[in-house]
Protein backbone atom coordinates (compact mmCIF):
# COMPACT_ATOMS: atom_id res chain seq x y z
CA UNK A 1 0.00 0.00 0.00
CA UNK A 2 1.25 3.24 -0.90
CA UNK A 3 2.40 6.36 1.55
CA UNK A 4 -1.30 8.06 1.03
CA UNK A 5 -4.83 6.54 0.10
CA UNK A 6 -8.34 7.75 -0.12
CA UNK A 7 -10.74 6.89 2.60
CA UNK A 8 -14.26 7.56 2.70
CA UNK A 9 -13.43 10.05 5.80
CA UNK A 10 -10.39 12.00 3.49
CA UNK A 11 -6.72 11.28 2.69
CA UNK A 12 -4.88 8.80 5.09
CA UNK A 13 -1.09 8.67 5.21
CA UNK A 14 1.42 6.43 7.05
CA UNK A 15 4.57 7.32 8.78
CA UNK A 16 7.62 5.72 8.30
CA UNK A 17 10.24 6.29 10.67
CA UNK A 18 13.49 4.26 10.53
CA UNK A 19 15.04 3.23 13.51
CA UNK A 20 18.12 4.94 15.19
CA UNK A 21 21.35 2.88 15.15
CA UNK A 22 21.06 2.85 18.79
CA UNK A 23 17.83 1.26 18.42
CA UNK A 24 18.60 -1.15 16.07
CA UNK A 25 21.67 -2.07 17.60
CA UNK A 26 19.17 -2.60 20.67
CA UNK A 27 17.02 -5.31 18.78
CA UNK A 28 19.84 -7.30 17.22
CA UNK A 29 21.52 -8.05 20.43
CA UNK A 30 17.76 -9.09 22.31
CA UNK A 31 17.68 -11.75 19.45
CA UNK A 32 21.17 -13.22 19.11
CA UNK A 33 24.15 -13.03 21.16
CA UNK A 34 26.26 -13.30 17.76
CA UNK A 35 28.47 -10.51 17.36
CA UNK A 36 27.76 -10.76 13.75
CA UNK A 37 24.78 -11.71 13.60
CA UNK A 38 23.88 -8.78 15.49
CA UNK A 39 25.87 -6.48 13.01
CA UNK A 40 23.85 -8.04 9.79
CA UNK A 41 20.60 -7.08 11.84
CA UNK A 42 21.14 -4.06 12.50
CA UNK A 43 22.01 -3.21 9.14
CA UNK A 44 19.31 -5.06 7.42
CA UNK A 45 17.15 -2.84 10.13
CA UNK A 46 18.67 0.44 9.09
CA UNK A 47 19.63 0.07 5.08
CA UNK A 48 23.14 0.10 6.06
CA UNK A 49 26.23 -1.41 4.52
CA UNK A 50 27.67 -3.85 7.43
CA UNK A 51 31.21 -1.86 7.63
CA UNK A 52 29.64 1.36 8.94
CA UNK A 53 27.10 -0.87 11.60
CA UNK A 54 29.98 -3.35 12.75
CA UNK A 55 32.17 -0.75 14.41
CA UNK A 56 29.26 0.83 16.40
CA UNK A 57 27.89 -2.57 17.65
CA UNK A 58 31.82 -3.49 18.77
CA UNK A 59 31.53 -0.11 20.63
CA UNK A 60 27.92 -1.06 22.27
CA UNK A 61 29.79 -3.75 23.57
CA UNK A 62 28.25 -7.23 25.40
CA UNK A 63 24.47 -7.03 26.83
CA UNK A 64 24.64 -6.45 30.42
CA UNK A 65 23.54 -9.16 32.54
CA UNK A 66 21.52 -7.87 34.94
CA UNK A 67 18.79 -7.72 32.81
CA UNK A 68 17.93 -11.01 33.23
CA UNK A 69 17.96 -11.20 37.06
CA UNK A 70 15.19 -11.63 39.15
CA UNK A 71 14.79 -10.52 42.73
CA UNK A 72 11.92 -11.28 45.05
CA UNK A 73 11.59 -8.87 48.11
CA UNK A 74 9.60 -9.79 51.29
CA UNK A 75 10.09 -11.11 54.02
CA UNK A 76 11.10 -14.86 54.59
CA UNK A 77 8.45 -17.09 56.02
CA UNK A 78 5.07 -14.77 54.75
CA UNK A 79 2.97 -15.59 52.06
CA UNK A 80 2.83 -13.56 48.84
CA UNK A 81 -0.94 -12.44 48.08
CA UNK A 82 -2.20 -12.92 44.37
CA UNK A 83 -5.37 -10.39 43.72
CA UNK A 84 -7.42 -10.84 40.53
CA UNK A 85 -10.23 -8.80 39.07
CA UNK A 86 -12.40 -9.42 36.49
CA UNK A 87 -14.04 -7.00 34.60
CA UNK A 88 -17.48 -8.19 33.20
CA UNK A 89 -17.99 -7.08 29.38
CA UNK A 90 -20.57 -4.57 28.32
CA UNK A 91 -23.90 -6.11 27.67
CA UNK A 92 -25.29 -5.05 24.38
CA UNK A 93 -29.44 -4.97 24.87
CA UNK A 94 -31.03 -6.36 21.54
CA UNK A 95 -34.16 -5.81 22.41
CA UNK A 96 -36.16 -2.26 23.70
CA UNK A 97 -36.78 -3.21 27.13
CA UNK A 98 -40.11 -2.82 28.93
CA UNK A 99 -41.02 0.08 30.81
CA UNK A 100 -38.26 2.11 29.32
CA UNK A 101 -38.32 4.50 25.91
Amino acid sequence: MSGVWKTKYGPRRVRHDPPTLDEAIAAAKGLTDDVQAQVEIAASLMDLPVDEVRPEVLKAGTPRQTTSRVAFIGRAGTQRAVVVERKAPRRILTKPVLGRP
